[in-house]
């Protein structure tokens, strides 16, 4: 699965990025608000008006502060996964038991310093394990190989049945990355620039998952 992360599209046409992207299996949305980290992006009004915009599932990424409160809304709003980091929340498995209620797939995301397995009887309550592979917070950044380290740990537990998830990486994923993420388990791939700066974003899309399948 590919997921193209609007953090590296044109803000002045979202519309047409998405467009530009058809045989997506997800939209990415990163969610900032300046506080738990230093950047801030976008909100639940312009969610709303992607979801009116695209049939392609809409997957948000709260990278905020006190995600207890506010996830929720995106859930309400139509997103089909919403993923919020367990570095912030204050109860994860209430939170995804009302992500689930309010009609979305609930996500848990993990930043490259954070352990995962202090997480692993969590993780029974989640639809996906998002594994950052760049600290959160900007685009473009290189990818952090130390990590696959805990995707393979994650795979290992989906094959053996311990887990019942999707994972999913994001953060500096390309033609010069994925092949390894695709080796060490993951099944989505989150790709900023590698699509969005590409000089035919449909097409980037369709390469990268041509290299995944290829890897694993």
């Amino acid at each position: 699965m590919i997921a193209p992360s609007i953090l590296s599209a044109d803000f002045a046409r979202l519309a047409d990025e998405l467009a530009a992207v058809p045989t997506s299996d997800w939209i990415h949305v990163d969610v900032m608000d300046n506080h738990f980290v230093p950047n801030l992006t976008l909100g639940l009004p312009v969610v709303k008006s992607l979801l009116k915009v695209t049939d392609i599932p809409i997957d948000c990424h709260l990278m905020i502060d006190d995600p207890d409160r506010w996830a929720i809304g995106y859930a309400e709003a139509g997103a089909y996964n919403v993923t919020v980091h367990v570095e912030a929340a204050n109860d994860p498995v209430k939170l995804a038991q009302d992500l689930r209620a309010a009609g979305s797939k609930a996500g848990l995301s993990i930043k490259p310093g954070t352990p995962l397995e202090p997480y692993v009887e969590v993780l029974k309550h989640y639809d996906t394990l998002l594994v950052m592979s760049v600290e959160p917070g900007f685009g473009g950044q290189k990818f952090m190989t130390d990590v696959l380290e805990k995707v393979r740990t994650a795979r290992r537990l989906v094959d053996t049945g311990h887990l019942k998830l999707l994972v999913e990486i994001d953060g500096g994923i390309n033609a010069d990355t994925i092949e390894q993420a695709a080796q060490a388990g993951v099944d989505c791939f989150v790709a900023g620039s590698a699509v969005y700066d590409a000089a035919d974003p449909g097409k980037a899309v369709e390469a990268l998952r041509a290299q995944a399948a290829g890897a694993r």
